[in-house]
């Protein structure tokens, strides 16, 4: 087979060949994601552009069915080497397994995969475009990566904690396992609306969904005389396999040459991992848990053992033991996967090593424009910068929070008006107090605004900084964490800062910031005048002695990287690279060092009127007078040699959704990510490398553990992450730039558009008659098998509520509500409560306390109407369509939560 006529050139975007009688053929495009498990198939994926995906290397998987044959692998093999000599170097390899598949592989496929029995006939097309009449069971689970496996037509195939999919053609029900989560519902939602609008004439077939049994009588009935009646109760679902990030953390490099004609494998380093490791002329194994081996190939390795790579490894997981489905990516010396580069501490693009200048990171130099970093995400995210820092941070006004919530009701659904405008506008108010609190018995006490920027080590601070885009008013909650700040202080941070959020409606975008590891804009408040006292606040300039004798370093160039710490005074302290205040009872030293430049000399003359006022004598290395040594004690060694520049590091960004597992975090990658992926139930890591974002979907359920997580995945990365590495909490709407330029296109309208097909349910007569007439198909084909089946009732076609968290309502909208077009779907009914329950039952309740069958998380839903109007100030229909996290909000505050 000619190959090149077959490839298309360097065209971008995803391309997949199935075997079929011993050789290689293109699957329509209109079948991508459909994989027959007695076939193998080979994909190809070519970055759309650099820019596009954040990297050049195109991605070329083997994938192999269950039921594959030898044949069928040999064909594919064989077309995926000659693909790879085709393509050059510049290609990662993966081998996948059906059911086993990597994170990349199933990113291509949304809104996930389907695995189809059998294999496929040389006459028949891939995928059947208005095929009604079928009759199949598939198995739908997952959480960010989707699959669909067909299995046996029987209850026996059910369990509780999955989702299954009857396929008849004309009606497609969905049955929900009493033990799934919403999140798991709603994507398996939309897999169900795209197997019908690709292959029932673009959307001619009926959706049902089955949430609750007992309340969908009529969908049961078809399901019933479909499968029968079900004998016994439903299995407990199989146990999650995922790996968590405490095994992915277990990495051992191996080093793998030929010794006459012995193949030697040498264990070779463990965590940290440093890229030196690796020789251009040699070939590894790196082994992360047995979750997944990389192979890497020098570029000066030779060509038999480029060819050899899949067979070693294959022959490494034989020897270890390890499942024969483990994950293979083969990479290439300077072609290597974002995954792959950041099981290291450090990864130096060597193409990249010159382009800095003098030495410097080129972003020091960079004059800020502040429309530009408001209108060039991409800048912002770059420089981790959303503005200069000359936002307001100065004074504030004094509001309880009470008050604050007053002001704030309009917000939180009585008025759409936006936060931090003329309702909580700081000049409205009487009373002043600063933006700046220091942590105090445990409560947050205000700064003085001339001590603004002079924070102690042994407290915790809240910053709250503000600033305008895009004519909108935004919020970052800084959380500074001294060094030697103690627990309790540290959870008052935490709950201070949530008391805050809600004061502010729920829009403040919150960073965890550790002493000495401030990030840009924090420094750039301060204009370069950061100081940092080894001790607690109100000790520093007050009741000192005349013989205190402290010493400061300070550390950057301009105001965005300046930052000044009290260390211990003595000689060892001092550094050559650095400027040193040394102040005494009588003067105060500016120690120049050797190797200081003079944009470090001009930040610290800004710096030493902050300090002292005291007496200025400047000194310079090597000529310092007697009296500056006595004031440290004595002379003694120093760091002299000049610091070497910190390389900036070129890892790509990288998008995990979190869950937990047995208490311990499980991240699933999402490969060529974009907004699309970031969905109203996900909680969702976006590593940067120098900053981790937190992103909060507006109905995810476990906003409380996502800092918890975050700390997890650095104190669990096998590069050794540093813990200080600053967390940034973002909620769903209310994404800063800096977050929003690591995405390559992003709409700002996006959260507040109109709901789309897959979140309305029809309630119209059309759907209820397709439900007599599947009922009456099926019974006339089946029914004698099963006699007796008397059940019927009245159709029910109202939204999704069910007893679950009240973000299920956010799954199916009623047209009414939605105010766009309907999809022909079909829904189970939710409860009705007509008498309600007292207040008193319900409000301020522990959950053992409240009343027998009322569900915690919709507690309020129990009230009766008269009740709801008073306490809420609406209906419950005006609350029910709000946004849900408004909804949690006005709930915690008015004891329903």
């Amino acid at each position: 087979m000619d190959i090149s006529k077959g490839l298309p050139g360097m065209q971008g975007g995803l391309h997949i060949w199935i075997s079929e009688n011993r050789k290689m053929v293109p699957v329509p495009e209109g079948a991508y994601g459909n994989f027959f498990e007695e076939h193998c198939y080979v994909i190809l994926h070519v970055p759309q552009s650099p820019k596009a995906t954040q990297g050049a290397s195109s991605d070329l998987h083997y994938w192999v069915g269950k039921q594959a044959g030898a044949e069928a692998q040999g064909a594919a093999e064989a077309f995926q080497q000659r693909l790879q000599d085709e393509l050059g170097g510049q290609t990662v390899l993966h081998r996948e397994a059906q059911g086993h598949e990597s994170d990349c592989f199933c990113s291509y496929f949304r809104p996930g995969i389907i695995y189809r029995k059998g294999g496929l006939a040389s006459d028949l097309k891939h995928v059947e475009t208005n095929l009604f009449n079928i009759q199949r069971l598939l198995h739908i689970k997952g959480r960010k990566h989707v699959s669909a496996t067909e299995v046996e037509l029987s209850w026996n195939s059910f369990n509780k904690g999955d989702i299954f999919l009857l396929d008849l053609g004309k009606m497609m029900i969905q049955w929900n396992g009493p033990k799934t989560s919403i999140s798991e519902k709603a994507r398996g939602l939309a897999l169900t609306y795209s197997l019908r609008d690709r292959e029932r004439g673009g959307g001619r077939a009926q959706i049902g969904v089955v949430d609750d049994e007992a309340k969908a009588p009529d969908l049961m009935q078809i399901m019933e005389a479909v499968l029968g009646r079900r004998v016994g109760s439903l299995r407990a679902a199989t146990p999650s396999k995922d790996i968590n990030q405490l095994q992915k953390a277990n990495v051992r490099l191996y080093h793998v040459y030929e010794k006459g004609k012995d193949l030697v494998v040498l264990e070779l380093a463990t965590p940290p991992l440093t890229q030196d490791l690796l020789q251009e002329e040699d070939f590894y194994i790196l082994d992360q848990g047995g979750f997944k081996i990389y192979v890497w190939q020098g570029r000066m390795s030779s060509l038999q053992e480029r060819k050899a790579a899949f067979s070693r490894a294959v022959g490494f997981i034989q020897a270890k033991g390890y499942p024969t489905y483990t994950n293979v990516e083969v990479v290439n010396d300077g072609a290597e996967s974002a995954a792959f580069k950041q099981l290291f501490r450090t990864w130096s693009e060597k193409r990249r090593r010159n382009q800095k200048l003098g030495g410097r990171d080129k972003s020091i130099h960079v004059k800020l424009d502040v429309g530009k970093l408001h209108t060039q995400p991409k800048l912002a995210a770059q420089l981790r910068m959303v503005d200069d820092g000359s936002g307001k941070v100065e004074v504030g006004k004094a509001r309880s929070l009470e008050q604050c919530h007053c002001q704030h009701r309009a917000y939180l659904g009585f008025d759409q008006s936006p936060p931090g405008s003329r309702l909580c506008h700081p000049q409205e108010e009487e009373t002043t107090l600063t933006d700046v609190w220091c942590i105090q018995d445990l409560h947050r006490q205000p700064v003085d605004p001339k001590r603004h920027g002079q924070l102690c080590a042994g407290n915790c601070y809240l910053v709250l900084y503000t600033y305008q885009r895009l004519g909108r008013v935004q919020y970052i909650l800084y959380l500074w964490q001294g060094h030697q700040a103690t627990a309790d202080e540290i959870e008052a941070l935490n709950s201070n800062a949530e008391e805050l959020d809600v004061m502010y409606g729920g829009v403040l975008v919150q960073e965890h910031v550790t002493m000495g590891s401030e990030p840009p804009h924090f420094l750039a408040i301060f204009q370069g005048q950061l100081v940092i006292f080894q001790e607690r606040a109100g000790h520093h300039g007050k009741g000192q002695s005349a013989s205190t004798t402290r010493l400061f370093q300070v550390q950057g160039t301009d105001s965005h990287n300046t930052r000044t710490m009290e260390v211990p005074a003595r000689a060892s302290s001092l550094n050559s690279s650095d400027i040193f205040l040394l102040v005494t009872a009588s003067v105060c030293y500016l120690w120049f060092g050797k190797g200081c430049n003079g944009d470090q000399r001009e930040m610290a003359r800004v710096v030493v009127t902050v300090i002292s006022r005291k007496n200025e004598e400047t000194v310079l290395e090597g000529q310092e007078p007697p009296h500056f040594w006595e004031a440290l004690g004595g002379r003694a060694p120093y760091p002299s040699n000049k610091r070497l520049p910190e390389e900036v590091p070129s890892f790509q960004p990288r998008l995990f959704e979190c869950s937990s597992h047995m208490g311990c975090l499980v991240l699933a990658e999402v490969g060529f990510f974009s907004q699309e992926d970031l969905d109203k139930y996900d909680i969702m890591l976006l590593d940067t490398w120098q900053e981790i974002f937190l992103w909060l979907g507006e109905a995810a359920s476990e906003w409380k553990e996502a800092v918890a997580w975050g700390q997890e995945y650095l104190k669990t990365h096998p590069a050794g992450r540093s813990p200080a590495t600053p967390i940034v909490l973002v909620k769903q709407g209310h994404e800063p730039p800096t977050f929003i330029g690591w995405f390559f296109t992003w709409d700002p309208y996006k959260w507040t558009s109109h709901p789309s097909h897959k979140e309305v349910v029809d309630g119209s007569p059309a759907a209820a008659s397709t439900i007599s007439e599947i009922t009456a198909e099926v019974n006339n084909l089946r029914l004698s098998r099963w006699p007796g089946n008397g059940r019927a009732g009245a159709v029910a076609l109202q939204a999704l509520k069910g007893s679950q968290d009240s973000s299920e309502n956010d799954l199916v909208r009623s047209p009414k509500s939605a105010g766009s077009r309907t999809s022909s779907s079909v829904s189970s009914t939710s409860a009705t409560i007509n008498g309600g329950l007292r207040r008193e039952q319900l409000m301020h309740q522990a959950v053992e306390d409240l009343p027998e069958g009322v569900d915690p998380a919709r507690r309020e839903f129990y009230l009766s109407d008269s009740d709801f109007q008073d306490i809420f100030g609406k209906s419950k229909e005006e609350f029910y369509s709000m946004a849900t996290w408004r909804q949690r909000q006005e709930k915690k505050q008015l004891g329903f939560f």
